[in-house]
């Protein structure tokens, strides 16, 4: 139990000064690239930071992760430690048992946090450099839904309020009828039009029929479940989810027709994407070695961030190829996972072999 909790305090120390190293390096370079365009009051300019640093942690977290276990190893190397471990009967497994835990953890933790608004501090952080506030309107937006085609002219998520409404609804490819709103308020599952006016044309177009006709309508219920919050984060082509959004537009939207690549891609992203870390983890374990006499440690640790940074870069540029539906989300953020796992499975292979081959020559 002592030694569980001594490496999992050494784990826990160089992990935090990693990911405050990261974050705040992300942090002040986005500060001098953006200087002049940030609000002129101190308290957005505040508040801002404050959601770049959250943003910087988002990215951060789980490569300070992979990070955090090569200081921690050289460390362990360097004062003899984990030969001293070794020659008091501790297991690879029993020693590597503190540092996944801890990254376990996180890992939970970090996508726990993706289920708040922590899952949009970029957008929060961008809008407040643009127009100081924290939710800008979403503008023109057109989509569809159960064969409708639906126009928004400004949206406002926080205030789930829609302005300048349009619905046009069909019938067997020719169109039912033209509903007209000036706002409508989201409450209940529904979007709710106090005052609606309506226009129909005459059926089939026929020239005996009566003319175009039109009506006022009155407390109406349209789009059921369709939230503010996926309206804007869908079609407006955003991929920060949280984790609620996510799960609602895929239940609302998969049924409908309509991509949901880059949805299921977020929900990757979120899910399965920083397990890359726990698994380096263990890949670099079995590289390290008992005793500096038998590696030059700077080597080592030169290797594992150099092996690391290459894999954290190819997940991201995959994971944002499949974003903008260039490879599929299972090839672009599942496969890679796979492969990886498959070296992990692979190099804890290998040891046992060595050390069947031993006791056989033996």
């Amino acid at each position: 139990m002592l030694a569980f909790t001594t490496l999992s305090l050494l784990y826990l120390r160089y992990f935090s000064i990693v990911l405050i190293a990261l974050s705040s390096f992300m942090v002040g370079f986005d500060l001098m690239d953006n200087a002049s365009e940030l609000p002129s009051s101190a308290n957005l300019v505040l508040i801002y930071i404050m959601y770049k640093y959250f943003y910087a942690i988002d990215m951060m977290l789980p490569i300070s992760l992979v990070f955090a276990i090569i200081a921690s190893l050289v460390e362990l190397v360097r004062s003899n430690a984990l030969a001293a471990y070794f020659a008091l009967g501790y297991s690879k497994t029993r020693i590597m048992a503190p540092f996944l835990s801890v990254a376990g953890g996180m890992i939970i933790g970090y996508i726990a946090l993706h289920s708040t608004n922590f899952a949009r501090s970029n957008e929060f952080a961008n809008n407040l450099r643009e127009t100081s506030q924290f939710i800008r309107p979403t503008s023109n937006l057109f989509f569809t839904h159960e064969g409708s085609y639906i126009y928004f002219g400004n949206l406002y998520p926080l205030s789930k309020k829609a302005e300048d409404i349009r619905i046009f609804t069909f019938e067997k490819g020719h169109l039912k009828e033209a509903l007209s709103a000036k706002e409508a308020h989201y409450d209940n599952e529904f979007w709710n039009i106090k005052k609606a006016h309506v226009i129909r044309p005459p059926e089939g177009f026929d020239l005996k029929a009566l003319g175009i006709t039109s009506e006022d309508r009155h407390n109406l219920k349209v789009l059921r479940d369709f939230k503010p919050k996926i309206l804007d984060q869908v079609y407006e082509g955003k991929a920060n989810f949280t984790i609620g959004d996510g799960f609602d537009a895929l239940a609302l939207l998969e049924n409908q027709n309509v991509d949901v690549a880059k949805i299921k891609s977020a929900m990757y992203r979120i899910f399965i994407s920083p397990w890359f870390a726990p698994i380096l983890m263990v890949v670099f374990f079995t590289y390290a070695p008992v005793s500096s006499r038998f590696l030059n440690l700077s080597f080592f640790s030169f290797g594992a961030i150099l092996v690391t940074l290459i894999v954290w870069g190819l997940l991201f540029m995959l994971g944002e190829l499949s974003n903008n539906k260039t490879l599929s989300p299972e090839m672009g953020i599942i496969a890679p996972i796979i492969l990886l796992s498959c070296v992990m499975l692979w190099r804890l292979g290998n040891p046992l072999r060595r050390v069947r081959v031993k006791s056989r020559q033996n």
